[in-house]
């Protein structure tokens, strides 16, 4: 896996257990965090054949760093003989910043060529017959005097398809905020990078892992068993008669 940099949080986690062989368990934000190798490659994986010591690292950077899977703030990326890949979302960086004292907000926008100049717009609104370049962002911490800036340009990262088509600026703005949040906070947010950083093909979006479970569970509900009790007697494909029907499984909820 190419994460391989891992620098400490400015606090040591506390509240970190092992239960049952082979579960991790820690709390994020009052929610206990359970994770296997299993869970892993069963829901938090995109694509095949990861290896195990990517998984096991994976296990303990979302421990050490206070990530919860789940709520899709991380997961792994791995296809054909690439490297695996650890991704980030932008609402979990966005969230270790926010959670330290001395971040002072930020500012992002567009950087734009309107006729012969450039210009770099706060937002993410391009007038018509604008040339998008790239994005940028400025974060600012209490404790420095001047703040972490970032420019991204939009043709190092467009890849032209889904969302870099429908809505380009949304996108490489993004890319800006992130670059500028790992420069303001090396030690919180070093090496975890998003998505769109990693170039990750898009149709290995990720699927809100709580939907999936409940989808499954569902489905395993609706599955009636097959026993003696309701198999056909005579091989024929008989009905059971409404005193042989066998009762509902329970759903287990």
């Amino acid at each position: 896996m190419e994460a391989t940099t891992h620098t400490a949080p400015a606090m040591q986690p506390q509240g970190t257990t092992t239960g049952e062989r082979g579960v991790t368990r820690y709390t994020v934000n009052g929610e206990e965090v359970a994770l296997s190798e299993k869970i892993v490659t069963d829901y938090l994986t995109r694509g095949s054949n990861v290896p195990r010591a990517d998984i096991v690292q994976f296990i303990a950077i979302c421990k050490y760093n206070r990530l919860n899977p789940f709520l899709s703030e991380a997961y792994l990326v791995k296809y054909g003989d690439k490297p695996a890949q650890m991704i980030v979302s932008k609402e979990a960086l966005m969230k270790r910043a926010e959670s330290c004292p001395s971040f002072d907000g930020l500012q992002a926008g567009l950087i734009l060529k309107r006729g012969n100049n450039i210009v770099e717009e706060e937002g993410a609104l391009a007038l018509p017959g604008d040339q998008l370049l790239g994005g940028w962002a400025r974060v600012y911490r209490k404790d420095r005097k001047y703040p972490s800036t970032a420019r991204a340009p939009f043709n190092e990262y467009n890849t032209g398809k889904s969302l870099w088509a429908g809505k380009p600026a949304t996108m490489i703005r993004k890319v800006a905020i992130v670059q500028a949040l790992r420069e303001a906070f090396p030690t919180q947010l070093g090496a975890m990078y998003t998505a769109e950083e990693r170039g990750v093909p898009e149709d290995a979006a990720y699927e809100d892992v709580t939907q999936r479970l409940e989808r499954e569970k569902a489905t395993e509900a609706n599955r009636t068993p097959l026993s003696m009790g309701n198999a056909p007697a005579d091989g024929r494909g008989a009905a059971p008669t409404p005193s042989e029907t066998p009762a509902a499984p329970d759903p287990g909820f």
